[in-house]
């Protein structure tokens, strides 16, 4: 019998076994019990930047009933000049307001965002999510931020998105203004629609104040000489991922996200009788890495997440070692975590959220190149920061990959 050929689809005249190509990670979002917290954590300690607050409660029907359970907002930051590449919410809120659905207890990811390349690839993944009978939370468009998308729903409840576009923040740090928000869609588009900067030309003819929209307050003063720029931290995130999820089928969970979702596996590794499997969509060596959750108890990770760490790129090695003693300075709580567990990654370091999710800070991530075969006779780098040389060696793809875009402050 003649075996069946696979579907494949054609994608800006390229043809791929998936309607769409997941280009980045484009942002991700934790749900955490102290928002306040987190926000002295994420902006004066990492050094994220709000683009803009979304109170949640707002239209909501239950409006006074989720006031009345803390802070409904949720908080969009940024490292560069995409409107968010991180998320904050109140989980409590979260939930209470129905966003989080029958997603289990410890999955505290609000979302885990994918760019694609055009809004057409979106309206086809939608139907490739239906055929594929993976729930979908919800598709439109999302103000603030101006992303066109698609939410699905991984097998153990973390809630992905598929987007296009993203508004930029520009160079008087300004986000777009509430008025521009009127072409936020809450169902799946018709196409073609007309692009940003006919937006903008509706807007201006109407009269819209562009210079009304947020601005970060940023009130740490710039005192870090950082490579000739001075700075409110001794380093710079020029980067954010891969994301780390510990899973209950990791089988499963692989499958979903190499099979539906179109990522490339670059290599699985066994760890004390553990497999784990490192995924990637660009040249980066895996965005995404998925743990069996047998080893969350064993590093000692919070039980109340699935996350088991969130990656932050910062410039320079000399800028990593600058951010953990910044970090310890600020009180900052430090985990350790076998570097054979992150394989394409030498010299990092993961301090914790007030939420205790581990946050990796690196420098360094593997290139894959045109053969997509991951590097061999890697050598293994001190865990202990202690014991980390002032000044290492290069590899043959340091500082390589893509580059962050304007300047640092």
């Amino acid at each position: 019998m003649a075996k069946k050929k696979s579907v494949r689809f054609d994608v800006g005249g390229v043809m791929l076994p998936q309607p769409f190509k997941i280009r980045r990670l484009g942002h991700f979002g934790l749900n955490v019990p102290d928002p306040a917290a987190c926000l002295d954590f994420y902006c004066e300690g990492l050094g994220f930047r709000i683009s803009d607050p979304l109170d949640i409660a707002e239209h909501h029907p239950k409006r006074d009933e989720l006031r009345k359970l803390g802070d409904t907002h949720m908080y969009f930051l940024r490292h560069g000049t995409d409107h968010h590449s991180f998320v904050l919410c109140n989980g409590i809120i979260y939930n209470a307001a129905g966003r989080g659905g029958d997603t289990p207890p410890d999955v505290t990811v609000n979302q885990m965002t994918w760019q694609v390349s055009s809004l057409a690839e979106i309206s086809r993944a939608i139907d490739w999510f239906n055929s594929k009978g993976v729930r979908i939370s919800r598709a439109g468009r999302d103000m603030p931020g101006s992303n066109w998308h698609c939410y699905p729903y991984d097998p153990e409840g973390h809630r992905n998105e598929i987007y296009y576009g993203m508004e930029q923040i520009g160079w008087t740090g300004l986000s777009k203004p509430k008025a521009m928000h009127e072409r936020g869609f809450r169902e799946r588009p018709p196409l073609p629609q007309m692009p940003e900067y006919e937006e903008v030309k509706q807007s201006a003819a109407k009269g819209v104040d562009f210079n009304s929209g947020f601005r970060h307050p940023e009130t740490m003063p710039a005192k870090y000489d950082v490579d000739g720029i001075l700075l409110p931290r001794p380093f710079k995130i020029v980067r954010h991922g891969p994301i780390r999820l510990f899973c209950r089928d990791l089988k499963e969970m692989e499958d979903f996200y190499t099979g539906v979702m179109g990522f490339t596996r670059t290599e699985a590794i066994g760890w004390k009788g553990h497999r784990c499997a490192f995924l990637r969509c660009g040249t980066e060596h895996h965005s995404l890495a998925l743990y069996p959750i047998s080893l969350r108890e064993k590093l000692g990770l919070s039980s109340h997440t699935t996350v088991m760490s969130f990656g932050v790129q910062v410039a320079t090695y000399r800028q990593l070692r600058a951010a953990v003693d910044f970090l310890k300075g600020r009180g900052g709580k430090f985990v350790e975590i076998p570097s054979a567990l992150t394989p394409g990654i030498d010299y990092s370091a993961y301090v914790l959220d007030p939420a205790g999710h581990a946050i990796q800070l690196y420098y360094y991530m593997e290139q894959i190149g045109w053969d997509g075969r991951p590097r061999l006779g890697r050598r293994r780098t001190p865990e202990r920061v202690a014991d980390w040389p002032k000044a290492v060696e290069p590899k043959s793809d340091t500082y390589t990959g893509e580059p962050y875009l304007g300047p640092w402050g």
